[in-house]
């Protein structure tokens, strides 16, 4: 039996500590995941009762009791995580995943959780959120030594405050949270608690953001801004599962921002209320309604809605470059010009050129352009009506009716009914009614050319017989 005398030595009051070779013996042996998909909820076969989460694209970690503690084993290991279907990045995360496994308690809960690290540097972890020891947040050199290659610690506090929380190293801290070191940390209520309702399903999940060469594996670490692949628990859309819900369930959504720009995350076909951020429940009176919620760097946020609307509803970033992938930040606007003689010459050398972005970006979406090898599309994904014509931070709520309590699985397409999708007209059009604007500027231009100005257009040679303009 492990005791605290035997595992944590006379320095663990002030930090976390290594693991002697005698306790290592009886340490919880580590669990791993290597799939990608949504686990199904890990209900408590000990210790206090509670309504599990569901972590999307991810999975809860067990635990052992041990004299009424709650153990956990989290293994920090180099791992390949499949961001999307034939995508996959070499990353750095916990126990087989990056994100890490979902750590699950109870308010009032003692926890021990032993770190292995098998990264060729040291690291910490910091439980972000929590109220605990000092020498136990984590932060290397500050609060702890820390852990070299090859060694393991063991943090040990009670959980004392119920809310949404995330874990993440506090060493080298750009290089491993750019290598997707970091999970989610959920403590739920001891007893019924006056801000904290009862829900039907609980999902949870991290944003985070990589920057992968096309055709590369790992991401470069000394990106601050220009990310290509934002991601959701380090998916990418069409590879991020749907939230699949019964009609009329009440839904909370956890989320965590471990990116280094902020996210309004986008509902559509319901309203939620925040009622939960990494500080605690939020206060009844502070909350309204609303379809779009910010989550600024290093927040979490809780919302909660009566999904009472049938159908599959997009979710996702409303920052329109959080929704593609693979993205270049040197590509020029070509809209509205006429470059067929210059692509003609081109393909004469290049047989494989495409002209792209003259109407738009939409044809990324429809073209099959060769990629290197390990590279996602930009937009992708296929609906019931064709192109989805999105990438990255996307996904869907599907809300059923004939979806059965405790039934997470995708049921497909929605099936509209009769006359409620939207279709072409083919109708007469009657003539746009025209009327002069009241009004005018708020100030009277000055020292403007009378008449009309004409933008000139420069047009390649070859087409319509010289330049216009002149």
């Amino acid at each position: 039996m492990l005791s605290r005398r035997s595992l944590l030595a006379a320095g663990s009051a002030l930090g976390a500590t290594a693991v002697s070779q005698h306790a290592m013996a009886a340490l919880p042996e580590p669990v791993t995941q290597a799939s990608s998909d949504t686990m199904p909820p890990l209900l408590p076969a000990t210790g206090r009762p509670y309504n599990p989460v569901v972590t999307l694209n991810g999975w809860t970690l067990p635990w052992r009791m041990n004299n009424g503690v709650k153990e956990f084993h989290l293994v920090a290991e180099p791992v390949v995580r499949e961001m999307a279907p034939g995508f996959k990045a070499h990353l750095w995360g916990y126990n087989g995943q990056s994100p890490g496994p979902t750590i699950e308690v109870v308010e009032g809960d003692r926890v021990r959780l032993f770190v292995t690290n098998k990264l060729p540097e040291h690291t910490t972890i910091h439980w972000h959120g929590q109220r605990l020891p000092n020498g136990m947040d984590g932060v290397g050199g500050l609060n702890q030594p820390t852990i070299q290659p090859g060694k393991t610690f063991v943090y040990e506090f009670v959980a004392r405050r119920p809310g949404t929380f995330m874990y993440h190293p506090h060493a080298d801290e750009m290089v491993q949270m750019a290598m997707g070191m970091m999970g989610f940390w959920v403590t739920h209520p001891r007893q019924k608690h006056p801000l904290i309702d009862t829900v039907d399903r609980d999902f949870c999940f991290l944003l985070n953001a990589y920057d992968i060469e096309p055709g590369a594996y790992t991401p470069k670490i000394m990106t601050m801004l220009d990310f290509n692949l934002w991601s959701w628990n380090s998916r990418v859309f069409p590879g991020i599962d749907t939230l699949n819900v019964r009609k009329n369930d009440k839904v909370r959504i956890r989320i965590g921002n471990l990116t280094m720009t902020n996210h309004p995350i986008h509902l559509h076909g319901h309203e939620f209320q925040v009622t939960g951020t990494d500080g605690g429940p939020t206060p009844k009176s502070a909350r309204w309604h609303e379809v779009t919620t910010d989550v600024a760097v290093g927040q979490m946020r809780q919302i909660e809605f009566l999904a009472d609307e049938e159908g599959d509803w997009a979710f996702h970033c409303h920052k329109s470059h959080h929704t593609m992938n693979a993205m270049g930040h040197g590509v020029p606007t070509m809209i509205g010009v006429d470059h067929r003689e210059v692509a003609r010459k081109i393909t004469g050398l290049v047989p494989d050129y495409m002209v792209m972005g003259e109407r738009g970006m939409a044809d990324m979406a429809e073209m099959q352009m060769p990629l290197p090898d390990n590279t996602a599309p930009m937009m992708t994904g296929e609906g019931p009506f064709g192109s989805v014509e999105m990438g990255g931070m996307f996904t869907m709520l599907k809300v059923r009716r004939e979806q059965k309590p405790g039934d997470y699985s995708d049921p497909g397409w929605f099936r509209h009914p009769p006359g409620s999708v939207a279709r072409e007209w083919t109708g007469a059009l009657a003539e746009p009614a025209r009327f002069k604007a009241e009004g005018g500027g708020a100030m009277p231009a000055r020292h403007m050319p009378a008449g009309d100005v004409e933008v000139q257009v420069r047009k390649p040679k070859g087409h319509g017989g010289g330049h216009a303009g002149h």
